[in-house]
């Protein structure tokens, strides 16, 4: 599943991949995350075509993690903690098919690990609207161009980071205090 030796991907699509990156960098057991696209028919889109919406991509994160660390279900619930898995092709501002709640499965374990979880947790009533997040099979993955990667580490201050990540960073914080890496 991974190119490094006893790490497993997890592919999730949560909104803005600069998001999905920034929160899942700061996780104990996470070792390296790869913003791109996923899930639509044209091949190597760029991030101006997935911008558009016509593509049917859309922006995700490929999750290199230790699973003696951290576990699938874990990385599951600190996604659904960082976005609204309610909003059908949104995410705050970001609107359109390419900012969809995904979870795109390697395999028939990842899947009926995400639809257990999905479960539960409309069971939970903890939103107000039922989870609208899909599940798809990871076909393949694009990785996003390089201006993208590391994004809000390399761009705290800006606007959209300091309106939009930095909060969900300090819910992450808050809520998984023990899963959060601690700096050297």
């Amino acid at each position: 599943m991974s190119q490094q030796p006893n790490l497993e991907v997890a592919t999730l699509a949560a909104g803005c991949f600069w998001c999905t990156e920034a929160a899942f960098s700061i996780i104990k057991g996470v070792e390296r995350i790869e913003p791109g696209y996923t899930g639509g028919a044209l091949p190597n889109p760029t991030y101006e075509q997935v911008s558009t919406g016509a593509t049917g991509h859309a922006e995700a994160a490929q999750i290199y993690y230790d699973p003696k660390v951290i576990s699938y279900r874990e990385i599951l619930e600190i996604f659904f903690t960082t976005h609204d898995p309610t909003s059908l092709n949104r995410q705050g501002a970001d609107v359109g098919t390419q900012y969809r709640s995904a979870i795109f499965y390697h395999d028939q374990q990842q899947k009926e690990a995400a639809e257990k979880l999905i479960e539960e947790l409309g069971g939970e009533g903890i939103w107000d609207k039922p989870i609208v997040t899909t599940l798809e099979p990871l076909t393949v993955f694009y990785k996003a161009e390089t201006y993208h990667k590391d994004y809000y580490k390399l761009h705290p201050k800006e606007p959209y980071c300091q309106a939009v990540i930095a909060p969900k960073i300090a819910k992450l914080q808050a809520r998984f205090l023990d899963k959060i890496k601690v700096p050297l």
